[in-house]
């Protein structure tokens, strides 16, 4: 099976964001979710956030880091939590165990479907910047629930060390 290169797609219509992951979705693409929650932390008049996995095969775990940076940027703005929509039910699972069901809404389909979805331009990353994505999302996920800290509490620990050490 091919791998389908990731990539991401959003709409803001009407204060609704919806954002949606496609193929193979992982840490190349964090610069570009972590531009997209900043952005989402400074939008005026937004009033829903949708994040669409139903068609991504696959997303690491730095990205779903980035996803929840997405909802922490807008915790308390919105009327209700960001919407996850996964009709997957191993994506669902997933997502189950590592907490996002205390941050999102999970649902198996949206209740509109956004017009028109434009393809966001990937923001590139150097090699340091990756670095201290992958360090951030892994922290994020970490305080989410106890599963994920003991799950990448050696991963972080290895970063950290490797950030105060940095090899020539």
């Amino acid at each position: 099976m091919m791998m389908h290169e990731g990539r991401l797609k959003a709409a803001f219509d009407s204060g609704v964001f919806v954002l949606k992951l496609c193929g193979d979705v992982r840490l190349t693409l964090c610069a570009t979710l972590d531009s997209q929650a900043q952005r989402l932390a400074n939008t005026p008049g937004l009033k829903a956030v949708m994040i669409d996995l139903r068609e991504a095969t696959n997303v690491d775990s730095t990205a779903l880091g980035f996803l929840a940076k997405v909802a922490m940027a807008v915790h308390g703005r919105l009327e209700q939590p960001p919407t996850i929509v996964a009709d997957h039910p191993d994506v669902r699972r997933m997502l189950d165990v590592m907490g996002f069901s205390h941050y999102f809404t999970l649902v198996e389909a949206p209740l509109t479907e956004p017009a028109e979805l434009a393809e966001l331009p990937q923001v590139e990353a150097d090699e340091a910047g990756l670095q201290k994505r992958i360090l951030e999302a892994h922290r994020i996920l970490m305080r989410m629930n106890e599963h994920n800290r003991e799950q990448f509490q050696p991963l972080v620990e290895l970063l950290e060390a490797q950030q105060h050490d940095p090899v020539q």
